[in-house]
């Protein structure tokens, strides 16, 4: 999973620019990876800025798969999700982007929406499932550390996220490559804590 580097809006004197092709929005830096072949450029520049337009544009010149991996083995579902742009991912699943596909590191896009602790985005992931199976294959599916969905927003802590994850059936109890369930993840005493303890205790009685 490509993950967005945090900076502080501060540059020390010492601080080198952001490397050619990268703009810092919101605290984010972000850009179009040299690497990108130059048919998905602007469709992974469209999804990384939230520009749901630009996303249509691209989307209809697209001279490719819509599930192409353009960056890291993200798809541009995998872009839209890491960096919370709900009318792009609404309008990518429109046109028929999956939800299963995996990038380099094993996650799917509702990891991305997870560990950013966009609830819309994982309801919105959930719900267009096609059935109940596909919904727990969703919920089931494990990254490179054996990470679901739901370790991904117990480790961000985000508390909504965990509450329509375990509403839609994700299993509290799973472990990790570490042995660690969802709820260890936490720091003591937050409510995502609480919430994941609750939920492993029902399932253990």
């Amino acid at each position: 999973m490509a993950v967005p580097g945090r900076r502080n809006g501060m540059m020390d004197d010492d601080d080198e620019e952001a490397p050619e092709g990268l703009f810092e929005e919101e605290g984010l830096v972000v850009g179009v990876d040299n690497e990108t072949p130059p048919h998905l450029r602007d469709l992974v520049e469209a999804a990384q800025f939230g520009n749901v337009d630009a996303l249509r544009v691209a989307l209809d010149t697209l001279n490719g798969n819509i599930d192409e991996a353009v960056e890291d083995g993200d798809t541009a579902l995998h872009l839209t999700c890491l960096y919370g742009h709900l009318p792009c991912v609404r309008l990518l699943l429109e046109r028929g982007a999956s939800l299963e596909v995996k990038d380099e590191d094993g996650a799917i896009p509702l990891h991305d929406a997870c560990a950013g602790g966009f609830a819309e985005i994982t309801q919105l992931l959930i719900g267009a499932a096609s059935n109940s199976d596909s919904v727990k294959r969703l919920l089931d599916t494990i990254d490179v550390e054996c990470d679901t969905p739901l370790h991904h927003a117990a480790r961000g802590e985000h508390a909504d996220v965990v509450r329509i994850l375990l509403a839609a059936g994700a299993s509290p109890t799973k472990t990790n490559i570490y042995g660690k369930i969802p709820a260890e993840l936490c720091e003591p005493e937050t409510e995502a804590r609480r919430i994941l303890e609750a939920a492993a205790h029902a399932v253990a009685c």
